[in-house]
């Protein structure tokens, strides 16, 4: 009753028509995150840089750029240093990484930095001073080069141990399989910090993520540190609150980072004043959650449903065969990479001239979801998949395999009986509404030459299973000594076929009369009580009633494909 009674608000109220929701706390699977922060004196180098840039009047610039310069002392060294001079060789910082990634040998680490030549500096200090395998991830990259350095991060054996990312290695790119993520310097945007640790805390990690914060004491390095810590705690919950909170307090933000301080004392009334903020600001989201678009969003009972008939259909090994069996048919090259992974390129000798959706350079699939789901790098396949339905709709589409002979060994049959295998689809119009009710439907029929059909007392596998297949030339004979019965045959059912489809025809112009009528009735009862529901819902539910009940009745037979079978003891 208590189900019913939230149905009835949810639809009354149309929640979830137009809108869905769901926040991190209403859904189990992700990790917790815990952080070490590591504190580092600032190197004499820097601190000269500093210096030398303050006296060479290098201090000016609107607030946000002087705020920005002191947490990337880096580049200040080399601005004056010169590229030939590595900073790697003496910040603290580089020393620590090292430490930290030969203590965790076996285990993969993503570092993010904001600046695109910061990390590929660290690839070479990594690389070359201890031979690490790394790979790097920045802007400067193409997209296939950035897809490789994932793919070769990703890999369990003989992959690299590190990535070594810009910033853009922070949107979009998933790492789960790791759980050590270091913060090398810390960015300016709170959105941003949250992007970051989100490529490690995604539904699917298995571990606490660790996140690893180094920083050079007394500047502003550590002032930012304490600001997402303390005042927001950004880095060990979500902070839906940051982006308001930071605006409120930008600017005397900025005057801080811009004095490159990291003294807690300097720092406390900005830190109790984003407290102030926040905590507020929390708990009035939380309070103003739309309950009935949760419940909606959760998807209750019928998501439990999709989700183990997804599961089932993951766990459907003949997916995999089809798949690969197609593949080898049409001759597409394949591959097999370990880990779940097929690479699948163009072969010389294909049927057709290019495979739908198959590249020319080819590209990476995997039958496995968990998989997919770490690596970037890979195509999940599925029934759904474009390669998938487009390589059925080749075959489908193509005279190879329409026609065949075989023989029937079977003692309880006359030699030399004779028998028609029919496969008729029943298909109307292209319409994306319109599969939901009329599907092309194949309609099978087993003629013999008294022209019964026993399609429906023959099961096709366990008689495909008695079949022997001929050869070309005895095929033609075959055929040809049969001729004037084979035509009688695909007359007689034909006249079958169309009984079949008109029951076919019935069904699904009652079913989607049905569905779209509940559909129409359902909107017209809302109309009365919620006006957000439209005259023009209520006009296209007309409408395509209207139009499929038109495209139904003009469903077409098919011939598509005949199977003369012949009897014989041997």
């Amino acid at each position: 009753a208590r189900q019913q009674a939230v149905a009835k608000l949810l639809d009354q109220h149309g929640t979830g028509r137009v809108l869905f929701r769901n926040s991190r706390a209403n859904i189990q699977g992700f990790p917790e995150r815990h952080l070490n922060v590591y504190p580092m004196p600032l190197p004499e180098q820097y601190k000269t840089a500093i210096k030398v840039m303050g006296m060479m009047g290098g201090n000016g610039g609107d607030l946000q750029t002087r705020a920005l310069r002191y947490l990337y002392p880096e580049k200040i060294f080399q601005q004056f240093e010169g590229d030939n001079a590595s900073w790697t060789l003496f910040d603290p910082r580089v020393d620590w990484l090292l430490e930290l990634l030969i203590s965790a040998r076996q285990q993969k680490i993503l570092v993010i930095c904001s600046e695109a030549a910061t990390a590929i500096a660290l690839e070479e200090a990594v690389r070359t001073r201890e031979g690490i395998r790394a790979a790097v991830f920045h802007e400067g990259m193409s997209i296939l080069e950035r897809d490789k350095a994932s793919a070769y991060f990703a890999q369990a054996e003989g992959g690299a141990q590190v990535l070594l990312c810009s910033e853009i290695g922070s949107e979009g790119r998933n790492f789960q399989f790791a759980s050590h993520l270091v913060l090398f310097d810390l960015p300016l945007n709170p959105d941003l910090l949250e992007q970051r640790i989100g490529r490690l805390d995604r539904i699917g990690q298995q571990n606490t993520v660790e996140i690893h914060v180094p920083y050079l004491e007394g500047t502003s390095q550590r002032a930012l540190q304490l600001w997402y810590h303390d005042g927001l705690d950004a880095f060990e919950q979500t902070c839906p609150t940051a982006r308001p909170v930071f605006e409120a307090v930008r600017d005397e933000l900025f005057e801080l980072l811009a004095a490159n301080t990291g003294e807690q004392v300097t720092l406390e009334a900005l830190l109790t004043r984003t407290r102030e903020l926040h905590e507020p600001l929390k708990a009035k989201l939380e309070q103003g959650r739309d309950r009935l678009l949760e419940i909606h969003s959760s998807g209750g009972e019928a998501a439990k449903q999709l989700v183990e008939k997804l599961a089932a259909e993951d766990d459907d090994t003949g997916m995999i065969s089809f798949a690969l069996k197609m593949f080898d048919e049409i001759g597409v090259n394949q591959d097999d990479r370990g880990e779940n992974a097929l690479v699948l390129m163009p072969g010389d000798h294909m049927l057709v001239p290019s495979f739908p959706g198959l590249p020319q350079d080819g590209m990476t699939i995997t039958f496995d979801r968990t998989t997919a789901l770490s690596r970037d790098d890979m195509s999940f396949l599925s029934w759904d998949h474009p390669m998938m339905r487009g390589g059925i709709d080749l075959i489908l589409g193509s005279e190879i395999g329409a026609t065949s002979v075989a023989l029937l060994k079977n003692k309880a049959l006359p030699v030399g009986s004779i028998l028609l295998e029919l496969i008729f689809v029943a298909e109307s119009a292209a319409h994306p509404q319109l599969y939901r009710f009329m599907p092309p439907t194949p309609i099978r029929l087993l003629m013999d030459k008294n022209g019964n059909n026993l399609g429906e007392k023959v099961a096709f596998d366990a008689f495909n299973r008695q079949l022997t297949p001929v050869n070309r030339h005895l095929g033609s004979k075959l055929v040809t000594a049969s001729q004037p019965v084979i035509h009688g045959l695909i007359g007689q059912g034909q006249a079958i076929a169309e009984g079949l489809k008109a029951n076919i025809v019935d069904q699904a112009r009652a079913q989607m009369a049905q569905t779209l009528q509940q559909d129409l009735d359902r909107l017209e009862a809302l109309k009365a009580v919620n006006p957000n529901v439209r005259d023009s819902e209520l006009d296209y539910l007309r409408n395509l009633q209207a139009e499929l009940h038109h495209l139904i009745d003009q469903t077409q037979l098919k011939l598509d494909a005949i199977r003369f079978i012949v009897v014989t003891h041997n």
